[in-house]
């Protein structure tokens, strides 16, 4: 038994005596540097330096350019001839005014102007000028060319028998609008024929976005006519009273 002991123990001296050296799998220094160098490397590099808040861009206005209305080169005058058989020319710019004479067809005329709103041109007649309605024109030119002349830059004959009235009321009923006026009584005698109107209304209406001059006439101390309304220049109009040397007033009406 001690013999085997002995045996034994002499064996395992062999053995640890010839076996291998151990090789130490301990990661050398230099890789523990590198990682460590690594992870300071990756920390520094997500530290993102904050990025700025810019202010929201503020609204530059850039003003829209407005039309600016084409001005117009007037002339001194314009030649016309007379196309129908009789043409009536008359104190005012409507065929509602009185009556100077009449030209034929083919007659030369000098045309020196135009109403305002209206198709109507001035001649020049002395020693008193008067209006045609240019319908029944051939004109050499453009009509747009003359110089506006009425209600400013001429006057019609003043009545020496009669004043002017005074508006009474004026009243609007949605387009329509009734002016009333005192009466005033024109003798028979100073009528220039039976279709006279012993009343002359001039009114500038708004129409369809435009301003349109019209003379309308009366045999009684009130009218109604219509003004849609919506123009840039505002609707206005005056009251005549009309005997055969003249007209009286005008009357202002106290638009509605």
């Amino acid at each position: 038994m001690k013999f085997y002991v002995l045996t034994l123990i002499a064996l395992m001296l062999i053995g640890t005596a010839c076996a291998p050296e151990a090789t130490s799998t301990a990661l050398p220094q230099v890789e523990a540097a590198t990682v460590t160098e690594e992870i300071i490397h990756t920390a520094t590099a997500t530290a993102v330096p904050a990025t700025p808040t810019l202010p929201p861009p503020t609204e530059t206005f850039t003003p829209i350019p407005t039309e600016t209305p084409t001005q117009i080169a007037y002339v001194d005058s314009l030649k016309a001839a007379v196309t129908a058989d009789k043409l009536v020319c008359r104190y005012g710019p409507g065929k509602n005014y009185l009556y100077l004479f009449g030209y034929v067809s083919g007659a030369r005329l000098k045309l020196i102007g135009k109403a305002h709103g209206n198709n109507w041109v001035l001649v020049e007649n002395e020693p008193q000028r008067c209006w045609v309605n240019a319908e029944f024109l051939s004109v050499e030119g453009d009509l747009n060319t003359l110089k506006p002349m009425y209600p400013d830059g001429y006057t019609i004959p003043v009545s020496p028998y009669y004043g002017g009235t005074t508006v009474l009321t004026a009243v609007r009923k949605g387009a329509e609008v009734t002016v009333t006026w005192t009466e005033v009584l024109v003798s028979p005698g100073k009528y220039e024929d039976e279709n006279m109107f012993p009343y002359i209304v001039e009114i500038w209406t708004c129409i369809d976005g435009e301003i349109v001059f019209d003379t309308l006439g009366s045999t009684v101390p009130f009218i109604t006519f219509t003004d849609v309304g919506g123009c840039a220049e505002p609707s206005h109009g005056r009251v005549y009273v009309q005997e055969k040397h003249g007209y009286g007033g005008p009357a202002e009406i106290p638009w509605p």
